[in-house]
């Protein structure tokens, strides 16, 4: 080593062995060097121009220590760099690292946290989709396990839903008792009818009997027919009641194509010049009320002959499709009015919409006793255009492999109904 007023440079093994590698030099201020550890091998520092100088990898500081007579001295002392980028590099990448490991574990322990806080949004979710899927507001929402905002919407939601399930439920109630009304208040008027009506005509028959036809007579024929078309509407309305309250008759086995065939000799006698065919190859068994399948034939062949002209076809056809049993009445008029194929279905619809009256004196509630009559035996009906241009009405119900029972006799309300 060497001593130089109060500068002490380390010998050269210490310098040598230091984990770092180092340069230091006694110099003067015209870059003449006086004094080097290592002696050998050290690079040229340069001039002392500055406090601190880089030569390539090396920092340099130099500091002035006295002045010597030839010049000022100065010690210059030099450490490379790259152990210390190397380690700033190293922590940066421990630092890129950590930053990077922080973010995701704080982003998954952030996505726990959310699932298990979204948890009850999803299941109230889920709830409400499956109520308006199902639109049975007497579901329940599932209760909540914590008791927080969540919970309060769960509870709050649950809450509305039983209000609107008694709602709907008192609603229900009212609208069975209505239809209960007015089944049983449909029933109750068919005596008197009956009666009224037996008396018009034994009155008539009377009045006939002695030739007095005159304005009482006229009178007794109104009175007659208005009489008549009350205790139509009267039977319809209570078969329609019947209906909506789920009084359904009772279901036996019975053959569809002899009702069917039965409905058209009905009809026969008042076709009014209309031919009447029946297509049915053979037996189609179904489990139903014989008197109310009696209603749909009569119903839909009186509905083709009030709306087409004296001369057409009409052709009923009974057939066996897979697990149906079709009904079909087809003819070949003038057809369905545009867009009417549904709504022809509707209660008091005649013609072509609920303003048409009509003048052959239908009450509008045939086709709606057949989709009734054809829904409480867990069957359909549509409408729409024959193969000739007319109007196609088809009934599908569900077949049965029982054997059908011998029929009772021809049913007096659908007889009534013409």
């Amino acid at each position: 080593g060497f001593n130089e007023g109060f500068i002490q440079v380390p010998p050269l093994h210490s310098m040598t062995n230091a984990p770092l590698p180092a340069v230091i030099r006694l110099v003067l201020s015209n870059g003449v060097v006086l004094k080097q550890a290592p002696a050998n091998g050290a690079p040229d520092l340069g001039s002392p121009e500055a406090p601190i100088t880089h030569v390539g990898d090396l920092e340099v500081a130099n500091v002035p220590v006295g002045d010597n007579g030839a010049g000022t001295e100065w010690v210059q002392y030099a450490r490379s760099t790259a152990p210390l980028d190397a380690t700033s590099d190293r922590l940066w990448l421990f630092l890129l690292a950590g930053v990077l490991g922080g973010t995701l574990l704080a982003t998954l322990a952030g996505l726990a946290v959310a699932s298990r806080a979204m948890r009850p949004i999803a299941a109230l979710t889920g709830a409400a989709r499956t109520i308006a899927a199902t639109r049975d507001p007497s579901r329940r929402i599932p209760g909540p396990r914590v008791d927080d905002e969540v919970g309060e919407l769960a509870l709050t939601l649950d809450q509305m839903l039983r209000e609107l399930d008694a709602a709907r439920n008192e609603t229900d109630q009212m609208i069975q008792a209505q239809r209960e009304f007015v089944a049983d208040a449909s029933h109750e008027l068919r005596t008197p009818l009956t009666s009224i009506l037996a008396n018009l005509e034994l009155l008539q028959a009377r009045l006939d009997a002695v030739e007095r036809k005159g304005e009482e007579g006229e009178i007794i024929d109104g009175a007659l027919r208005s009489s008549r078309r009350m205790s139509r509407l009267v039977s319809d309305l209570l078969l329609l009641a019947k209906a909506d309250a789920g009084r359904t008759g009772m279901r036996r086995p019975c053959d569809l194509a002899e009702v069917a065939e039965a409905a058209v000799a009905e009809v026969r006698p008042v076709a009014d010049h209309h031919q009447i065919e029946v297509d049915a190859p053979g037996a189609v068994p179904i489990l139903g009320n014989s008197d109310e399948l009696h209603r749909v034939v009569v119903n839909l062949l009186d509905n083709a002959l009030r709306h087409t002209p004296a001369g057409t076809s009409v052709l009923v056809s009974i057939t066996r499709q897979g697990p149906n049993a079709v009904l079909e009445v087809a003819d070949d008029g003038p057809g369905l009015p545009a867009g009417m194929e549904e709504q022809i279905f509707a209660r008091f619809v005649r013609g072509s919409g609920p303003a048409d009256l009509s003048s052959n004196g239908g009450t509008g509630l045939g086709l709606a006793i057949v989709r009734a009559v054809a829904a409480t035996h867990g069957g359909t009906v549509e409408a729409g255009p024959s193969a000739h241009g007319g109007a196609r009405f088809t009934v599908r119900l569900p077949a049965s492999s029982a054997e059908p029972e011998a029929p009772a006799g021809t049913p007096s309300e659908a007889a009534a109904n013409l």
